[in-house]
């Protein structure tokens, strides 16, 4: 309460100007000792009458006198709106009496300390930092080991730069940990090769949007898929020379469906790939060949979008997409082309597909053809042909009639004619097949699909065996064994019957 006071009366002392004056006054002459000071001094009952003699009474201080310095601030430099500070507020004229300085007693300090829990979680991170360390550098050194074989043979399938240097290989092999889910699902989309004489030379990839169907929406009957004219002659008459794959960056919940009407007996389709099957990239999915186990120099690939066919276009054949024009003859104008591809046997169908490279196939190759049928004629004439028995010359019918008919003799087949004919008659033959046993065809696929529908009616763990091909039986039970013997033996009796009556 009294500092309070003290700050109270010297904040005022420090705003009034005549208070400064006294208070300058009073520090240069001192205090004014009373009228019979020494009296009142030496008589204590002047100041406390009713006070005995026993009690001791303070005595004032000597007043200074005016030779004694006094260390008081200047109140007339004082700023009245700074704020106040211990020294400019204090009534004390003691000085202050310095501190001690601290000395060191050589006593750990507690903050240097560490708990048994502290120190051992630090020892754990640093064998946690040590041996992440280690296993970085492990990495490293394994991550830069020499190519294999096989990772040889499958990056120059797919063109990948193989990298020499340790750290080349590092990064390559690091960069391929990331891109798992922009790879297709599997590293060999086709299973290998079958024996010679059941494998085509060719593998012909096909899409199915706007090339072999079109499927419109609208509100009065919702979905609607066409196919293409001329689709069905397409794949059964090319299955001859090719192996045929539906290609499609559909799913194969929505493709599967399309793919049965166009093959129902599964003829001509050899295998189907969907959009699992696809490479992800900033434009969409993307075909890539190189995952296709296959060699590329026989693969031919029939797409209607070009950005699907970015990783291998040297392989592609980009067609205009069909909308549904009736009447349209965009598959079957390239049979032609793809059929002397499977009759002559190029090493590499890349150098062929370069040259018909932006021009119209269908016509380029049929003004082709007919300028090699041309060639061939004038060859055969020139080597003489018609001039022989069987092409008008000497006859018997010349010798009894004079004016016998001179029939011009037949121009002969090329060989791809030759060829193209044989292959003509076999797909007859094949479509005569499926349609003189069309119904047992039929029943098959019934008894297939009423296979499955009875698997999944039943229970789920059954359903999942029956997908996956189903498990062995389990064992029967005491009871029904007894029962299966006595059936046994019955039947047993009822067969040596029969045979003695016979």
């Amino acid at each position: 309460m009294h500092s309070t006071l003290l700050s109270h009366t010297a904040r005022r002392l420090a705003t009034a100007s005549p208070s400064a004056h006294f208070n300058r006054t009073f520090a240069t002459s001192g205090p004014i000792p009373p009228k019979n000071a020494a009296k009142r001094a030496s008589d204590p009952k002047a100041h406390h009458p009713q006070t005995s003699d026993n009690t001791h009474t303070p005595t004032r201080p000597p007043a200074p006198t005016q030779n004694t310095p006094i260390d008081t601030p200047n109140v007339s430099e004082l700023d009245p709106l700074a704020t106040p500070t211990p020294t400019t507020l204090s009534l004390d004229f003691a000085p202050l009496e310095p501190s001690a300085e601290h000395e060191r007693t050589g006593a750990k300090s507690s903050k240097d300390s560490l708990s048994s829990i502290e120190r051992r979680r630090r020892q754990l991170g640093r064998v946690s930092f040590g041996l992440f360390a280690l296993g970085l550098l492990s990495g490293c050194v394994y991550l830069g080991r020499e190519w294999t074989e096989d990772e040889l043979v499958s990056r120059r399938s797919r063109g990948e730069a193989v990298q020499d240097s340790r750290w080349g290989r590092t990064a390559s092999r690091f960069s391929s940990m990331f891109d798992y889910f922009s790879k297709p699902i599997w590293k060999e989309l086709l299973p290998p090769m079958l024996p010679p004489p059941h494998q085509k030379p060719y593998t012909l990839l096909l899409s199915i949007d706007d090339l072999l169907v079109t499927s419109t929406w609208d509100r009065q009957h919702g979905w609607r898929t066409a196919k293409r004219p001329g689709v069905d002659y397409f794949l059964a008459y090319l299955s001859q020379f090719y192996e045929i794959v539906i290609f499609t960056t559909q799913h194969h919940y929505t493709a599967l469906p399309i793919i049965e009407k166009l093959d129902p007996y599964n003829f001509f389709i050899m295998y189907k790939l969907f959009r699992e099957s696809t490479r992800s990239s900033e434009t969409g999915p993307v075909k890539d060949l190189s995952y296709l186990n296959r060699s590329l120099d026989r693969v031919i690939i029939l797409d209607t979008h070009p950005e699907h066919v970015v990783t291998n276009p040297e392989n592609a054949i980009v067609l205009e997409p069909w909308k549904g024009e009736s009447g349209d003859k965009g598959l079957i104008e390239l049979v032609p082309f793809l059929e002397s591809i499977g009759i002559y046997k190029p090493p590499d169908v890349r150098a062929i597909l370069k040259a018909y490279e932006g021009k119209n196939i269908p016509l380029e190759y049929a003004k082709k053809e007919a300028e090699n049928k041309r060639q061939f004629i004038e060859e055969w004439k020139a080597r003489g042909g018609g001039k022989g028995l069987s092409s008008g010359g000497f006859t018997v019918s010349s010798l009894f009639s004079s004016n016998a008919e001179k029939h011009s003799p037949p121009l002969p087949l090329t060989y791809l004619e030759a060829k193209r004919r044989e292959a003509q008659n076999f797909y007859r033959e094949e479509q005569k097949y499926i349609r003189e046993h069309k119904g047992e065809f039929d029943a098959v696929l019934e008894a297939e699909r009423q296979a499955q529908a009875n698997a999944l009616s039943g229970p789920l763990w059954a359903s999942f065996a029956a997908t996956l091909g189903g498990g062995p039986p389990p064992p029967p039970s005491p009871d029904e064994g007894k029962k299966d013997g006595e059936t046994g033996n019955e039947s047993g009796n009822d067969g040596a019957v029969a045979k003695v009556g016979t």
